[in-house]
């Protein structure tokens, strides 16, 4: 099981260094990848109701700093040698298919394929509108055929696509991706399309447990979200073991209530030790990676928690 981390710093947006700090001294602890967050401008006022809170309110809206997504894995893969990058998650319809294919095929390149491609069909409608990307009613059907689109620019060798929200031919798309057939493309989302969507196309399955309208914060749970994502995929005419699952995790430890709304143990609460059973517990369920977030006012308390986890979590698990 690969274990990622998400570190976080008020500093880490305008201040190269720190943020180089971070995944060098990350890799240097033995975490195996690190997740970029995917949001280009922060409206003044956000209408939309943030998925993963139970008041809907977007927690990093006052931060104001935004760095671009791919541009930020380009420049922090020059820096580092071994450690992955996953997109967590890219919004598909914020870019126009050929730009965004032909930007993660060059990231994948010069990074010796060390990119992991995480979609989400996105969110925030105020973004959506700011960016004047397409319909926000519409970013499902735009999600699909733009993933359609890049799959077939990573791998054709004349690649053409004609749908309602993408279309070309007669190019040539070099140099393909150095991950063969394409990056690995982990599906976020829990709800029917989107997993429906990671079913379909996905070679992972990437949800965030603690969704307040569809949970999967506790073992069983999870047990249930995975045995309903390989029967789509059955569904989907694929091999069910042919999906991952890959989990993103937002909050974990002592500042977790120690039960889940089912009245059983929630997932990644308590100390360390019950973490790394839960993740023992995970690699028994076929979760072939986790990552977790560590948000601090510096870059060197961010590290401390990180190392402890290392010793204290992974050491264990």
């Amino acid at each position: 099981m690969d274990i990622g981390f998400d570190a976080r710093t008020p500093a880490a947006v305008s201040d190269p260094e720190e943020r180089i700090q971070l995944v060098t001294e990350g890799e240097r602890l033995g975490f195996d990848y690190t997740t970029i967050s995917d949001h280009l401008v922060s409206p003044t006022s956000v209408r939309a109701k943030y998925p993963y809170a139970a008041d809907g309110v977007f927690p990093a809206v006052a931060s104001g700093g935004r760095l671009e997504q791919l541009t930020a894995i380009a420049f922090l893969a020059a820096k580092t040698s071994r450690l992955r990058f996953v997109t967590s998650v890219l919004v598909v319809p914020y870019r126009p298919p050929v730009l965004a294919a032909k930007v993660m095929a060059t990231v994948d390149v010069l990074s010796g394929g060390r990119l992991t491609v995480g979609v989400g069909a996105g969110w925030m409608e105020d973004e959506f509108e700011a960016l004047g990307a397409p319909s926000f009613s519409d970013r499902g059907r735009v999600t699909d055929e733009y993933i359609e689109a890049m799959k077939t620019l990573w791998t054709e060798p004349l690649p053409a696509y004609d749908g309602a929200y993408a279309s070309f031919s007669d190019i040539e798309f070099e140099p393909k991706p150095v991950q063969k057939p394409h990056p690995p493309l982990w599906i976020g989302g829990l709800s029917g399309p989107a997993m429906r969507r990671a079913a379909r196309t996905g070679d992972a399955w990437y949800p965030v447990p603690n969704d307040p309208a569809r949970p999967l914060d506790s073992l069983e749970r999870l047990h249930a979200g995975i045995a309903k994502m390989r029967s789509l995929a059955e569904s989907a005419g694929r091999d069910p073991d042919s999906v991952a699952v890959a989990m993103r995790v937002h909050h974990h430890g002592e500042r977790l209530e120690p039960k889940a709304s089912d009245g059983e143990r929630r997932l990644f609460s308590g100390s360390g030790a019950e973490i790394a059973a839960d993740l023992r517990c995970l690699r028994d369920l076929g979760v072939v990676a986790v990552d977790f977030r560590f948000a601090h006012d510096t870059a060197e308390k961010a590290l401390l928690e990180m190392e402890a986890f290392q010793r204290d979590v992974v050491g264990r698990a």
